[in-house]
Order: C-alpha cells, then structure tokens, then sequence
C-alpha cells in the first residue's frame, strides 16, 4: 500500500513555489499500476529552462564567463521568438549537446544539479504544477517527468519534487564519465511521445487512463497519446489546439507573459547554447590546468 504526502507549498507574490515541507504520512491509498502523469518540466513545472538554470549556477562557480551567460540567454531568446526549432536547428542542437557532456563525471553532473536546483530552480517551480502532480501521487498514480534537458538533471528534479523518475535526453558514459556521444536523440517532440509508449509497455499501464502536461506545442505528439492532454501555461499554438480539441488549460502565470519569454525555455535552444557556453568553459578550464 502506498501513502499519499501532506505537502505545504509556499508561493512568492508572483505564485511560484518557494518550498515545501517534509512528506508526512497520511491516509493510505491503494495503488493505481495502469494510470500515471507526465509533466514536461520547462515552463511547465517550472518557469524558464532547467538547463539555462544549470547554466546559471555554472557560471555563479566559475565554469565559464557572465559574457557566455549572456550569449546563452540571446540564443535561446533567438530561438523562441524565430520560432527556429526545424529538423536542421535540432541536428545542430545534438550536436552541441556533446560538447556538454564531453569529459563530465556523471557523480560530478548530480552533485552540481542537487546544489544548483537547491539554488536557482526551487524558487521557480511554479505551485500550481506542483499541486497538480501532487494530486496524482495522492490518487496512487506515478508520475515522471519527461525533458529534453540531460536525464540526470530531470532525475534530481523528480526526486526533491518527490515524483516517480524522469525521461530525459541520454548521454554515453564509460568509467563514470560522459563520452560525448549521445544514446539515441534529443528528448524532443516526438521522441518523447515515443518514450512515454515504450515506459507505458514496460510498466503496463494504459495510456487512455494516463495524463500528460505541457506548455508547448512542440509536445503536441506527447499529449496526445495519452487520453487527457492539458496545456499548462500554453504558448499561443498549444493554446489555439487545446480550445479546439476541448483540453483543460492551467494558467499558472500572474500575466506578465514577457517573462515567460525574457527567461530561455526553448529545449533546442537550451541544449545548443548551454552546450556551447559549457564547452567553452570546459575547453578553457584544461587548457589553465
């Protein structure tokens, strides 16, 4: 038997989770093996792009400049406001990614990703998103995370969210370190509906009793296979197919939606410039040593 969680959530002036307190034990509930939840993280769990947040608290312990911050934050804006995420942008974007990775220690990634959540992310996890995940664990069901961000980044933000594991973008790793190569493709677009069936097969559950949650329409595939898609602070696109395919809409946003923008979201552009900014930062790093 499971037991659901009695989870406090505090919320800054402009709504977004500032903490939690610990789990407690409550009324048990029985299990549901063939319902679960999936929640994109970027704008949807929480406010900006889990990698540019990573970003930032590389930079804050000098992994690279305040000047490659900036170039990340431009990039990504360019790629949001282009609308330039083709099958082109995305071969790019993996590309770069191993550049990211390349030379990492995956125990050294977790240890920085745990700090940097702790830091940066915490703040921005939006409340209402929390709740809604919340309401899932407390009905028995499971519930992941699905980001295009690298997995060991979702893993952590699952588990101090308390939620099931993550699907995430995956990278080689050989004696504890990252090769630079990745395992299959971004965990992008269709490649996380895709996930979501194949985690579905091996967990057995049905995929018309499942959720899944997102901001963009790039998740589009995603939602749509299971059998209650919700727009979560929608862009303009996946608002226009909600109201249409009557799907709930969760606006978590207090309105100021230049923020949404101003803060990099875009996954394509999070893994392109965070790579590049990181690589640099790592190229420089063995060239002083």
């Amino acid at each position: 038997m499971a037991r659901t969680r009695k989870v406090t959530v505090s919320t800054d002036i402009h709504g977004h989770t500032t903490g939690w307190a610990e789990a407690e034990p409550s009324t048990p509930v029985r299990p549901d093996p063939a319902a679960a939840a999936f929640f994109d993280v970027d704008n949807t769990m929480m406010q900006g792009a889990s990698i540019y947040w990573f970003a930032r608290g590389l930079a804050a312990r000098n992994y690279f400049t305040t000047s490659d911050l900036a170039r990340f934050a431009w990039q990504q804006l360019r790629f949001r406001l282009l609308a330039t995420e083709h099958p082109g942008d995305m071969s790019q974007a993996k590309e770069a990614a191993l550049a990211f990775v390349e030379g990492w220690r995956v125990d050294d990634v977790e240890r920085l990703a745990e700090e940097i959540f702790d830091e940066l992310m915490a703040p921005r996890i939006w409340g209402g998103t929390r709740r809604l995940a919340q309401r899932h664990l407390d009905a028995g069901e499971r519930v992941w995370l699905v980001s295009a961000a690298p997995v060991e980044i979702g893993r952590v933000i699952a588990a101090r969210l308390g939620l099931t594991g993550a699907i995430g973008t995956v990278a080689e790793v050989v004696d504890g370190a990252y090769t630079g190569r990745l395992v299959g493709d971004l965990m992008h677009g269709p490649a996380k509906a895709d996930a979501v069936l194949q985690l579905a097969a091996v967990e057995g559950l049905e995929l018309a009793r499942c959720a899944a949650y997102s901001d963009s329409a790039n998740d589009l595939p995603m939602l749509s296979a299971v059998g209650r898609g919700v727009a979560v602070n929608p862009d303009g696109t996946l608002l226009r197919e909600a109201r249409q395919r009557g799907w709930e809409v969760r606006d978590f946003r207090t309105g100021r939606r230049a923020v949404k923008i101003a803060v990099p979201s875009t996954a394509a552009a999070g893994l392109v410039a965070g790579a590049v900014t990181a690589g640099l930062a790592l190229q420089r790093r063995r060239r002083a040593d």
